[in-house]
């Protein structure tokens, strides 16, 4: 080659470029696995076993379907989820969701930090109020200093911290033939405590707060991609994106819940430890059993997923609150800027109302509890909402959802009704 001729730029592996097109489905996907969802699954693996390895397959489509459908909405109309209810519903049905909805994300965060929190103590030491402190004031400080495309690539990187749940199955013992076996077949007792347990894992893994933070995401790659155009050819593509997007990080999520569930039971259920209730407890309890490494991985995954989820709750009710206010909501607003301070104001208030709660003396089982019972109930109508406006075309146009995701969407608000009633009825 002459000097004259021009360098080649380098060419992105195949690799990398399939991981640049994964944004809001695989960052939705991850956050699922956060310190209070690593909690239930924990507790479902150590009560029992391999029986509830399955739920992990049987929601897999119902929870795609679902976070396909959230995502088209944002993309599709250019506005939110708390938006579009607020242009389609009465305004009291908009202010209980949006409410019911900060409550809980608010309970989830504290949760969340003091589960990540208790985490750090038990690896390095020290108080972990400390702890909480700096990782309740560090999220809020990322999502305030960081404009939209650079806090995304560090999101994305952060999902790479529940590979370590894949990494605890594979140091222990596993009974593989008895996996299989319980797949097909799950060896569940009848009775309350069956039924509660599938109640937790079936509203850890469909969140209500899933669905405004993915659908909100999409309305920020809509904004950020405004300059090649919004034709029907354009948009296909992107709907296209979303499903594979979609698809990749609720299977990643779901697979990282599986080897939650099969670690847990094949070390705490098959020594006869049955009752974990936090996910600190579950590492801990992990170390006399699988060894030092295995703890060490398990404590530092909360922590990862704990880094990835504290936004996504925060953020998520900072889109709903400002979107019904009808102000912008955006991770690309200046603090300067009046909207700015409103959304950064609401996304700020979530994160030291969940620090706050660190420091009563509330339970954080209780904050599980009735953050997994709101969330239950408040996704039945913003589900029920969500496939009634994908369907219209006065909404959607020409790309309203086609007869397979309505089915799969539809018959995912149907399981969800029957959860949120049997856990009613069993309260």
């Amino acid at each position: 080659m002459s000097a004259s001729d021009p360098t080649p730029a380098p060419q992105p592996s195949r690799l990398a470029g399939a991981a640049a097109q994964l944004g809001p489905g695989l960052i939705t996907g991850a956050a699922d696995d956060d310190p209070s969802g690593i909690a239930t699954y924990s507790q479902a693996g150590a009560q029992f076993g391999y029986a509830m390895l399955w739920t992990m397959v049987f929601t897999l489509p119902l929870m795609a379907a679902i976070q396909m459908v959230s995502a088209r909405i944002g993309f599709v109309t250019g506005r939110g989820l708390a938006r579009n209810v607020a242009r389609h519903a009465p305004r009291p049905v908009l202010v209980t969701v949006v409410g019911l909805l900060v409550i809980a994300n608010t309970l989830n965060i504290a949760a969340d930090l003091a589960a990540m929190a208790e985490a750090l103590r038990l690896v390095f030491g020290g108080p972990a109020q400390a702890y909480a402190v700096a990782l309740g004031l560090g999220s809020v400080g990322l999502q305030v200093a960081l404009p939209y495309a650079r806090y995304v690539r560090v999101l994305k990187w952060l999902t790479l911290a529940l590979l370590a749940y894949v990494a605890v199955a594979f140091s222990v013992h596993v009974d593989w033939p008895r996996v299989a076996a319980q797949l097909v077949s799950p060896d569940l007792p009848g009775g309350h405590d069956t039924l509660l347990m599938l109640v937790a894992v079936f509203g850890t893994t469909i969140s209500p707060y899933l669905f405004f933070w993915q659908a909100a995401q999409e309305v920020e790659e809509r904004h950020a991609s405004a300059g090649h155009g919004r034709s029907r050819e354009a948009v296909r593509a992107h709907l296209r994106h979303i499903r594979v997007d979609t698809i990749v990080g609720m299977a990643f999520s779901n697979l990282v819940a599986f080897f939650i569930i099969l670690s847990t039971a094949a070390t705490l259920h098959a020594s006869g430890i049955t009752d974990i209730q936090t996910s600190a407890q579950a590492a801990e309890a992990l170390r006399p059993l699988a060894g030092d490494a295995t703890f060490l991985l398990f404590a530092l995954g909360i922590v990862g997923t704990g880094l990835l989820a504290v936004p996504v709750l925060a953020g998520s009710a900072a889109y709903a609150v400002t979107e019904a206010l009808g102000w912008r909501g955006s991770l690309d607003l200046k603090l300067a800027d009046g909207q700015g301070r409103g959304f950064y104001g609401v996304l700020a208030a979530a994160t030291l109302g969940g620090l706050v709660l660190c420091f009563t003396e509330t339970d954080p089982v209780r904050e599980l509890f009735w953050s997994a019972v709101l969330n239950g109930v408040v996704a039945v109508p913003i589900m029920a909402t969500m496939m009634v406006l994908a369907g219209r075309r006065e909404v959607m146009g020409e790309h309203v959802i086609g007869p397979w995701l309505k089915t799969l969407g539809w018959t995912a608000t149907a399981v969800m009704t029957a959860v949120v009633g049997a856990m009613l009825a069993t309260a």
